[in-house]
Parts: C-alpha cells; structure tokens; sequence
C-alpha cells in the first residue's frame, strides 16, 4: 500500500505541472489566433513567442515550431528581419537539442524552419540567399519523404521561380503541383493550391506572384468547367444511348406481342377486328383528351401569370387612385393644393405605365443582348459625372476613379444604368461621398461600383430589391422600377447589377460586366 501512494505521489508531482503547462500552452496560441484574425499582429506575435516557449519548455517540438515559424512570420512582415533570423536560429538549436535527446531526425520541422527564412529573402529580393535556403528546403523534403512536405516544396519552388523572373520552371512547379491533384480528380484541393498561392503573395506583398499565379488561374478555371461540361455531355451521351437501347427492347417486345396477336387473329378473325377497331377509337379518344388536358393547363398557366400581373399592376395602382379620389372630393374647397396633387399623381401614372412598358419589353427581348461598340470609359464616366454636379447637396462630395481605358461593350445602356444609380445616390445622400470606381476583374470581366454615405437602404428591402411590383405605395413617392428595368438592362449587357449587401455606410451597387 505505501508503493502505491508513492506511486501516486509521483504521479501528481510529475504529471499535473505537465499538464497545467500544456494547458497554458494551448491557451496562449488559442489567444494569438485570436488576435491574428483581429488583425493586432504585435501582440499575436508576443502570444505565439509565449506559446513558443512554452512547449519548449514542455519538450513538445511540433507546437513549439509551429508556433515558433507563426512569430517569425509576424515579424518579418513589419520588417524586423534580424529578430526573425535569430527567433529561427534558436529553432534550429532547440530542434538539434531535441534530437540529440530523443535519437531522430525531425526533417518536417527542420523544412519549417528553413522555409522562413526561404520567405524573408524573397521579401528582401535576395536571390542567392533565396536559392541556397530552397536547395535545403528540397534536402529536407527528400529526407521527410511525405505528401504534406512535397507539397510545401512545390508551394516555395513556385514562389520563388516567379518571384525572380524565372517563369518557365514556375509554371513547370506550379503544373507538377496541381496535376497531382487533376490525376485524383481532386479539383477542389488543386483550387486551394492556386488560392493559398495568391494569399501567399498578398501577405508578402509579391505583386509578381500573385499576377502570375492569378492569370494561370484564370485559364486553369476555365479549362476545369470545359472539362466539367464534356463530362456532363458524355453522362448525357451516354443516358440518350441507354433510353434508345431501352426504347430498341420495348420495340421488339411489342413486336413480339404484335406477333402474338396476329396468331390470335387467325383463330378469332372477327372478334380481334373488333375489338382492335374499338382499340383505335379508345386510343383516339384517350390522345385527344390528353392533348386537350395539355392545352387546358397551358391556358390555366398562362391565365394565372396574366392574373397575377394584372393583380400586382390593380395593388400598385390602388394607393394612387385613392388619392386621387379624396383630392377629387376635397377639390371645392382647396382648388389649388388638390388640382397640383391630382397632377402630381396622375404624372406618376404616366411614368408608370412607361416604365411597365419598358419593363415588358426588356423583358421579351432578354435573349437579344444590346449591340456593342468600343468606347472610352473615363470620358464615359466623366460626362456621367459632369451632370450628375448639378443635382447634389452642398456638403456632398463627387469622387471618380475610373482610368481612361477602352472597353467593348453598349456605352448608352452603361450611361442609363450608372446615371440611376447616381442620382439615387445624389438624393439620399446630405453629406459625405459619392464615388464611381472602375476595376478589372480578369481578362473579360470589369466593374462600376457606385458608393455613397447616404441613409442607406433597410436590410428586409434589400432582398427584393431588383424584383418589380413587390409592395403597393403612393406611385408620386416613386414606382419602384427603376433599379428592376436597370437590372433587366445590365443583362442585356451580359452583366449583372447587385447590392453589396455587406457594405452598411450607406449604399454600394456594382454593375458587372462581361467585355
């Protein structure tokens, strides 16, 4: 029994300071991940030196260097590049120390280490150095010998080939590393390969990087939908030819019966006529009626829509003539303030019935996009601009980003489209900004993004914004179809017109357009 309580004793002594420890470990990465995603990098970098430290102290090298290389980072990216290099010379030593105790080799951590400093003699545009740190990079890969590393190695090489010009053996290791994936088919991983790529370059602010792995991803993106298309085709091919196959058996299945039926007629001559006479009526009859079901239901379809639009056009319209009929009743006694609200409204009527008939008419030639022509959009955007000056408040202020570039596309439809967006900017907005960017978004998509700092618009509106018809009001207040015709519009332009329903500072619409 006394064995047992020393046991116990040792236990206690040795275990739990170890576990406390590990515990606080844990907790101080928990605490820099924290303040990593709050963006507060000093003090991340602080926690994960902490963290370092303390599961060196507790022996656990994998945490350790994990948390270690993290610190490295944070400190190399505000260019504190001589405490980066000595916090991975301590690395190395605390690993070399943790194999001589254990008696291996830690090759996965060592090609941690050295990939940092691979990383800040990219940043600092050191070549030689850059080079030496990748062929130790590659030695320890070959001596880690597993998938995760490999692809580590693969990730630098691509980094460091485009980032020093070499673009050949760039594209040859970025091709190695995504067609290990395209073999398996595993396309999602291969697009996590060209993503973490580009998030390799925004946080080391390699712009060469990251042009040239965004224009390869471009052109990979879209041979992979290529591919997903042939699939679906062949799959369909394939489908079409087993409904034949299925269609050639139930062929001859009928005509065995047909074949069968023609014995019974040799014996019943008579009683098969008639009864294949009375079949032949039936079968006219049951055709007929389904056609007539068919066309049935194709007249209820349509009857319904047409209901359904008249009813949305009758609610929409019922505020406004309710108003008319009181102004009517009041007109004897207030002449002039009922006859201008008569007026008033009965102009809103107007323009309602036109934008109805815009509306139906974009909506029956949608499959007939605008013609296109060559134009200039910062003189677009100029003159956009120029006659939107005169109908801001005082306090408000135009700013225009647009650089003077050609593109392909309608320049009317653009103007109709960015002139409503301006001006609902121009009269919700007392104060602030008003802007109009203009941003390339590939080869053939681009972008007008209109922001303002006005009131902006409630968040349960949003959802049904660009649908017409979608709440009955006093049509002198406006109709609610302008940002509906424009949308129909942006698709004729083979774009899209959206909210950014992120942005809560006022309003942001983005017209996309493909060019």
């Amino acid at each position: 029994m006394r064995t047992l309580y020393s046991l116990l004793f040792v236990f206690l002594f040795l275990v739990c300071p170890a576990a406390k420890a590990q515990d606080g470990s844990n907790s101080f990465m928990t605490q820099a991940q924290s303040s990593l995603e709050k963006k507060e990098y000093t003090k991340a970098r602080y926690l994960f030196i902490q963290a370092y430290k303390a599961f060196a102290d507790n022996g656990d090298y994998e945490q350790a260097i994990e948390a270690g290389t993290r610190a490295s980072f944070l400190y190399y990216r505000e260019n504190y590049y001589q405490e980066a290099f000595e916090l991975c010379r301590k690395m190395d030593q605390f690993i070399f120390t943790e194999e001589q105790k254990r008696h291996q080799s830690f090759y996965e951590q060592r090609f941690l280490i050295a990939k940092e400093r691979l990383g800040m003699y990219l940043k600092l545009k050191n070549m030689p150095q850059a080079q030496k740190q990748l062929g130790i990079l590659e030695n320890w890969a070959n001596q880690a010998n597993s998938e995760t590393t490999a692809n580590d190695l693969a990730y630098s090489q691509t980094e460091f080939y485009y980032s020093f010009g070499q673009d050949e053996k760039g594209d040859a290791a970025l091709g190695e590393l995504i067609g290990r994936y395209q073999e398996k088919k595993e396309f999602d991983k291969a697009d996590d390969c060209f993503r973490n790529l580009i998030d390799i370059a925004r946080r080391n602010n390699n712009t060469t990087l990251m042009g040239h792995i965004y224009d390869k991803y471009i052109v990979w993106n879209d041979s992979i939908k290529a591919l997903a298309t042939e699939e679906k085709l062949n799959a369909s091919s394939q489908r079409y030819e087993q409904s034949l196959r299925t269609i050639e058996e139930k062929d001859k299945d009928i005509a065995r019966k047909q074949y069968w039926i023609g014995g019974l007629v040799i014996f019943s001559a008579l009683l098969i006529a008639a009864l294949a006479f009375l079949g032949f009526l039936l079968l006219r009859f049951i055709m007929r009626g389904k056609k007539l079901e068919h066309v049935i239901q194709t007249l209820n379809e349509h009857n319904e829509r047409h209901t359904r639009f008249v009813q949305s056009m009758s609610a929409q319209m019922e505020p406004t003539l309710n108003i008319i009929d009181e102004s009517a009743q009041r007109l004897k006694a207030k002449a002039s303030e009922e006859a201008e609200a008569i007026s008033l409204r009965i102009e809103a009527l107007r323009r309602f019935a036109g934008h109805i008939q815009e509306l139906s008419s974009l909506e029956n030639t949608l499959a007939t996009p605008y013609e296109t022509t060559t134009f200039n959009v910062g003189k677009l955007c100029e003159k956009i601009m120029g006659e939107i000056e005169k109908e801001i408040h005082p306090e408000v202020k135009l700013v225009t980003d647009v650089p003077r570039l050609e593109i392909k596309s309608n320049p009317e439809y653009v103007e109709k489209i960015l002139s409503h967006l301006l001006r609902n900017a121009a009269f919700h907005t007392s104060s602030g900004n008003i802007k109009l960017e203009f941003k390339r978004k590939g080869a053939h998509v681009c972008q007008f993004i209109v922001t303002d700092n006005g009131t902006g618009i409630p968040e349960e509106r949003k959802e049904n914004l660009f649908t017409p018809f979608n709440k009955p009001q006093d049509l002198a207040s406006g109709d609610g179809m302008g940002l509906p015709i424009r949308a129909l519009m942006a698709n004729k332009l083979n774009g899209t017109l959206s909210i950014d329903k992120e942005y809560k500072k006022g309003c942001r619409f983005i017209l996309s357009l493909q060019i």
